[in-house]
């Protein structure tokens, strides 16, 4: 029989890593966004506008990678954990979208053929996660959204102070939420493997589309 305590303790040190690897590995580490958010200037105002476009391209349709992730889940705490996460993100892209709208146009910016294709392999990234049959993948590729989303959320929120736009309060789930979901969701050693890979390749996506951002507003600078 298996002791309680020790599965509870491994539940626990996989709960502790993921932190750990969206602190280390997540948005708010990635020099662009530091850059953007302490910029100032026309310049600015053209990189925080393309920012806000590039990243409405990727989570700003529907379904999203929670509402796929949702709608593939069995029953049980990890879907219901799911479900919170899919409604709150609605939200979120509610407001991504009326911001995008509101911050005026993409800014002209050379090399735009290579950022759709950036752009839909980003997208078919994540939507690959979020159909994954491994047990765990879709549900670690959304743990890492929901957690990583308060770097984008500050970005959004800089972005809609600038344009004069009130920012809605954010009812993203708790980390206590996120921990329960994760001890819900990992029974064996293969749906670990399985969430940390999720949750990699997630955070994987939005440090590309930090680089794209970059490498765009140093196009704008040539």
């Amino acid at each position: 029989m298996v002791n309680k305590a020790i599965v509870e303790g491994q539940r626990a040190s996989v709960v502790e890593a993921q932190v750990s690897r969206v602190a280390a590995e997540g948005s708010s580490t990635h020099a662009h966004l530091t850059a953007l958010l302490s910029a100032t200037g026309p310049a600015a105002s053209r990189d925080l506008s393309d920012a806000v476009h590039l990243l409405c391209a990727v989570h700003g349709r529907h379904p999203g990678l929670t509402d796929l992730a949702h709608a593939a889940c069995t029953a049980g705490d990890a879907r219901d954990w799911l479900r919170e996460a899919a409604d709150a993100f609605d939200r979120e892209r509610l407001y991504l979208v009326r911001l995008t709208s509101a911050i005026g146009p993409m800014p002209s910016t050379s090399g735009s053929v290579q950022t759709e294709n950036a752009l839909l392999g980003q997208r078919h990234a994540i939507e690959t996660l979020a159909r994954s049959e491994r047990r765990g993948c879709a549900l670690g590729a959304s743990v890492a959204l929901v957690q990583d989303w308060s770097a984008f959320r500050t970005l959004l929120n800089h972005a809609a102070n600038r344009s004069g736009i009130e920012a809605p309060a954010c009812t993203l789930p708790s980390a206590g939420s996120v921990a329960l979901a994760i001890s819900a969701a990992i029974d064996s050693p293969a749906s670990e493997r399985a969430l940390n890979f999720g949750a990699e390749q997630l955070l994987l996506q939005h440090r590309g589309l930090l680089d794209l951002m970059e490498a765009r507003a140093a196009a704008r600078i040539g």
